[in-house]
């Protein structure tokens, strides 16, 4: 007998029903409910879709994947890979991203096309080429087919203290909306401890990390503040990294400063898609159910300061002393390091 979809989604699910009771299970300062998956505090609105992810997503040698831990810089890093990879691809003053917002046109693997569906259509997912795609997994958990074919891996991270006061003002600016954010001093003790959404951050950053040491030609590996401090070089970089490098004509035109400038915090901010409506994640299809799965965030939400160094207006002495004491003892001989102040008086000129 052939199984139809509706027999391979209902199997799966029973399947999932029982994997699941066999992981530990927390809940997160946001509020959000969290299964210990594979070393990782997995969210339990996407683990299903990470699960599935997992098991069938392929990848392209041609793709790009974005990897971030949430609030490290991931609208920003989306806007500027997408003006950067597809530049040739439309018109400079058409640019989708002046009516789109990034997470409109850089989508999710897992949030978007795993939410709903246990094996999407991702043959011909993208209006552009190369696919680029985003995903919040640490790299030990990438699907395999990421791990072992020729695509290529954008990481971003972000200093843990500004990391902590984003992800924290972020889902409290939410309060209301499904999430209940506990009070700081929780989150700073949760986040310590590990327990936050994709986390531990050390062990996340430090995976991409060794990888990215390993495997540079593979594993672009991104610090915030970096990018803070000098955008031009490192769009340079990026769009080296990325096999579009841009030309001596294009520098002259001015075009990776136009780039920078489009995908800055100030612009971004102001534009109307960008203060108004709301961001589905989850594409709205129909379940073999007949449901349809989504959830919503204020696009506002998604630009907050844009600030290196605003956790100093957050923080107490004896909750950064133990920080940096943490990333004293889990950066320990990796050569990895965190600018924790910015050295740039203007710091208008990026998104979280």
């Amino acid at each position: 007998m052939v199984s139809t979809s509706h027999d391979v989604e209902e199997s799966w699910d029973d399947e999932f029903q029982q994997l699941v009771q066999t992981f530990p299970k927390d809940k997160s300062f946001t509020g959000m409910n969290l299964y210990f998956f594979q070393g990782f505090w997995c969210p339990s609105i996407v683990l299903k879709a990470v699960i599935s992810c997992q098991k069938h997503f392929q990848a392209f040698d041609s793709d790009i994947i974005i990897a971030t831990l949430p609030k490290c810089g991931t609208t920003w890093l989306k806007a500027l890979t997408f003006s950067t990879l597809y530049r040739n691809q439309f018109a400079r003053e058409n640019n989708p991203l002046l009516t789109y917002n990034p997470h409109s046109l850089v989508r999710f693997i897992d949030y978007d096309f795993y939410f709903n569906d246990t094996c999407p259509d991702l043959e011909n997912c993208t209006l552009y080429q190369p696919r680029l795609f985003s995903i919040h997994l640490p790299y030990a958990s990438l699907p395999t087919s990421i791990k072992n074919s020729n695509c290529k891996i954008v990481y971003l991270c972000r200093n843990p203290m500004d990391t902590l006061i984003s992800f924290w003002s972020f889902f409290s600016r939410l309060r209301g909306e499904g999430f209940e954010p506990v009070s700081l001093d929780g989150a700073f003790e949760m986040f310590c401890q590990g327990i936050n959404e994709f986390g531990p951050f050390f062990d996340h950053v430090s995976g991409y990390w060794r990888a990215s040491q390993e495997k540079s030609s593979k594993i672009l590996f991104l610090q915030y503040e970096d990018l803070k401090e000098d955008i031009t070089s490192h769009l340079k970089k990026l769009a080296m990294f990325l096999g579009v490098p841009f030309t001596e004509e294009e520098e002259k035109q001015g075009v990776v400063e136009e780039i920078a400038k489009i995908c800055s915090f100030e612009n971004m901010k102001d534009l109307e898609v960008n203060k108004k409506g709301v961001q589905t994640f989850g594409y709205p299809q129909e379940t073999f159910l007949g449901k349809i799965k989504t959830y919503e965030i204020p696009r506002e939400a998604f630009f907050r300061k844009a600030k290196v160094g605003d956790w100093s207006n957050y923080l107490t002495p004896s909750m950064v002393v133990r920080l940096e004491k943490l990333i004293q003892e889990k950066l320990e001989n990796s050569g990895l390091t965190f600018k924790l102040f910015s050295k740039t008086s203007n710091d208008i000129t990026s998104t979280e």
